[in-house]
């Protein structure tokens, strides 16, 4: 049985293996530029953030319905069961559906109808967490919210996601305050690709309660230091980092010093079906490459139920880390 956790940092999108894109591509009569499966999965190698950000919406074409969605999530959350999972909190981009003339009630409806029925079917509880498109405007944002109003019953929060240099937080400071004064929890992708300041000013402007990433917080003591002492949760995503270039190799990853530092970090698989592995595999490959001890690797499975978004149920998140402390290693 594999350790229970919870994952923080998953976008869905992110989950679509190339046998269901050949599957949905079939279905809705779209033409995929490969041959197969095989060849598509071959197409899974990056240079660099935008390189895979390029296949990543265009593969995108495929989904076309309610019911591709249902399935796209459903996939993931059988999956993610199997490897663990009690928890998830799931983004999804609605821009780059909107912008291919796909309803966003579609999209969240489609999304929803899975995950309402994950506890039932897979012993999975969990959230939507709608992101904004950070290299799109911040009025595009703005109606993209407006346009979720009717759904909101289905989202429990905002994020911020897609290519980060050049965009800073700020830009998005009315539509966050906007997210805020409709009870939607808040969270940002910051200091991946862009500075530290990046994170204080998710922090400070957008008043975020996760960094999504939040790699580079190392590059700053005087952050490192709020982050310890509010015990803000950074959602690291160790196999993506490798992936994209941000970290060399899984052995020159910071996370080990990250914890001892105090940090409250978390490890997620972010977008698994491209980046090798979903959030099973990559508890293993940390812990294999950086040497996790068991005390280790308990503890992030603990911060991930933490830094859930589960304050309306407590027992639920002290049943989940219950199960974490009376868990044995095999």
């Amino acid at each position: 049985m594999p350790l229970p956790k919870a994952e923080l940092h998953l976008h869905i999108e992110g989950t679509l293996e190339p046998e269901l894109a050949f599957t949905l591509a079939e279905r809705n009569a779209v033409r995929l530029p490969y041959a197969d499966a095989e060849d598509l999965r071959k197409a899974y190698l990056f240079s660099d953030l935008q390189s895979f950000l390029d296949l990543y919406y265009g593969l995108m074409a495929v989904l076309r319905t309610a019911e591709d969605f249902t399935e796209l999530a459903d996939a993931y959350l059988a999956r993610a069961a199997a490897q663990g999972v009690r928890h998830a909190e799931i983004f999804f981009d609605p821009q780059a559906h909107t912008a291919r003339d796909v309803p966003i009630g579609t999209v969240i409806e489609g999304l929803a109808h899975a995950l309402d029925r994950g506890g039932e079917r897979h012993g999975v509880s969990a959230q939507l967490i709608m992101c904004f498109l950070r290299d799109r405007s911040a009025e595009s944002a703005m109606a993209t919210l407006d346009a979720a109003k009717p759904y909101l019953h289905h989202i429990s929060g905002v994020g911020l996601d897609s290519a980060e240099v050049g965009h800073p937080p700020a830009k998005f400071r009315e539509v966050y305050a906007a997210a805020e004064s409709l009870g939607l929890r808040k969270v940002a992708h910051a200091g991946e690709e862009g500075p530290p300041a990046y994170i204080t000013e998710a922090l400070d402007v957008l008043g975020v309660e996760r960094i999504d990433h939040g790699l580079r917080a190392m590059e700053d003591p005087d952050l490192v230091d709020r982050l310890v002492r509010r015990q803000i949760p950074l959602t690291l995503c160790p196999l993506s980092n490798v992936r994209l270039r941000a970290v060399d190799t899984l052995e020159d990853h910071p996370l080990p010093a990250m914890m001892d530092a105090g940090l409250l970090v978390t490890v997620n698989s972010d977008d698994p079906a491209y980046f090798g592995g979903y959030v099973g595999d990559t508890f293993h490959a940390v812990r294999e490459a950086l040497s996790l001890s068991h005390d280790q690797l308990r503890t992030l499975a603990r911060n991930s139920f933490q830094a859930a978004f589960l304050d309306h149920d407590e027992p639920r998140r002290e049943r989940y880390l219950a199960e974490v402390e009376s868990y044995t290693f095999d």
